[in-house]
């Protein structure tokens, strides 16, 4: 019986096959094996960010102050700042409004009142009418905090190792205290959580509960004051996602329209971030339109700025405006951790990044009255400057590139003349031999 076998060339078109398929499958990998590497640096790029700016917040130079004009509230400040090793700047603040103020205007983030009742009792006191009784009073106060003084003192060298609490219960004297501590969640809730946490041990040394006041509250509906840094983030990924859009959609568009699209689209964004602000999450119970103007120019920044990169970065564009704009922005504004709780890298860049004026801007204008308004409206302006300055660059780019093809072109379009001219013979003209051959040829075919 004879044996059937398949023809070679089938066995040679079946490997050739594979051979051929091979290297496609091994171009098909390369290509999405270099476009991972985005992905990836990005993975990077946000652990290194988010761990290294909030995985171990810490206090560094944290302002905080107690409230008194003695020695015994000064020694009181010594003991807290020689225990702290550099974690608190802890100073003195003669009367309790002043504290308030210095919380108002963020100098301080928390005040310790050591008892209220005697700075209630004091301004009181100030209040009181007539000159004559009032230096009366003061002399024979004078005495008595004499002897308070020398009592402190003598308290303050007899007493245990808690120098803290002893401190504290000299300032006391012998009637039991009445501590108070003045906070402003509005400034940062988690710097006043840590405020509480350090003084809460210290009033119970005293024998007393801690009462806490708050004097710069939050709107009703944000009670912890992170809205904002949330509505920076909505605002944010708004806008350097729509950077991709312009500069991959719109590609082929001049640039003068690409960065009109840009203003535009940081119009509807910042709207959109005024309403969750406003009626949507009530994160805000006044000023709306200057939350919203905020929003406008922050978002208006990073879209220009977005917009001119892509002219230089092109595919790397989106990972240019994820470390600009999320990786060291939204670790350096301020919405979770204020600056003096975190590392000095972070802590520096709070000082003039753009989301860090967006929401010390909105914390301010909503909070504080306006105090420092300018400064962090000054910020967002120079972002949308540079985003202004960023879109001349790109223009430039753009012009000097149309150029150098324009030009590449034309000396294509010469040499290619120049070799065609130089292999086709030009034609010669109609001459005498030319109608002899013509005859000829007349002849042969019987014309």
């Amino acid at each position: 019986m004879s044996t059937v076998r398949r023809p070679d060339h089938h066995r040679s078109e079946r490997h050739g096959g594979h051979r051929s398929a091979r290297p496609a499958h091994s171009t098909g990998l390369r290509h999405v094996l270099t476009h991972l590497i985005t992905p990836l640096l990005m993975c990077i790029g946000m652990g290194l960010a988010y761990l290294g700016a909030f995985a171990n917040p810490a206090p560094h130079d944290l302002p905080v102050a107690i409230v008194g004009s003695g020695r015994s509230a000064q020694l009181l400040a010594q003991s807290i700042n020689d225990r702290a090793h550099g974690d608190l700047e802890v100073r003195t603040v003669g009367n309790r409004a002043a504290a308030v103020e210095q919380l108002k205007h963020e100098d301080i983030f928390g005040a310790y009142v050591i008892d209220a009742r005697a700075q209630g009792a004091t301004a009181r006191d100030a209040r009181s009418d007539g000159a004559g009784s009032r230096g009366a009073r003061a002399h024979g106060a004078g005495a008595h905090g004499a002897r308070a003084h020398d009592a402190g003192a003598h308290g303050a060298r007899g007493a245990s190792a808690d120098a803290v609490g002893g401190a504290a219960a000299a300032a006391a004297g012998s009637a039991r205290p009445a501590p108070e501590l003045l906070v402003a969640t509005a400034g940062s809730d988690t710097s006043a959580s840590v405020v509480q946490k350090i003084f809460t041990p210290l009033a119970a040394q005293q024998g007393a509960p801690l009462k806490v006041t708050d004097v710069a509250p939050t709107a009703e509906d944000d009670p912890t004051g992170q809205g904002v840094f949330f509505l920076l983030v909505a605002i944010s990924i708004g806008s350097y996602a729509s950077v991709a859009v312009i500069g991959g959609a719109g590609a082929g568009l001049p640039l003068r329209l690409r960065a009109a699209l840009a203003i535009g689209t940081s119009f509807v964004v910042s709207l959109i971030g005024a309403a969750f602000a406003g009626p949507v999450f009530h994160l805000v119970d006044h000023g709306l339109w200057g939350v919203w103007g905020m929003a406008w120019l922050y978002s208006a920044g990073i879209l220009l700025i977005g917009t001119g990169l892509h002219t230089f970065l092109k595919r790397w564009t989106t990972l240019g405006v994820m470390a600009l704009f999320v990786m060291l922005n939204f670790t350096s504004s301020g919405g979770i951790f204020r600056p003096e709780m975190q590392n000095g890298f972070f802590a520096a860049l709070h000082s003039f990044w753009n989301g860090a004026g967006f929401v010390e801007g909105t914390r301010s204008h909503v909070y504080f009255d306006g105090y420092g308004l300018s400064g962090h409206l000054w910020t967002l302006v120079w972002w949308l400057v540079v985003g202004v300055l960023t879109v001349g660059a790109a223009a430039l780019a753009e012009k000097r590139r149309r150029a150098a093809e324009a030009e590449t072109a034309a000396n294509a379009v010469a040499v290619a003349a120049a070799a065609v001219a130089a292999t086709v013979p030009p034609r010669q003209p109609r001459g005498v031999e030319d109608e002899d051959l013509e005859e000829e040829l007349e002849e042969a075919v019987g014309v």
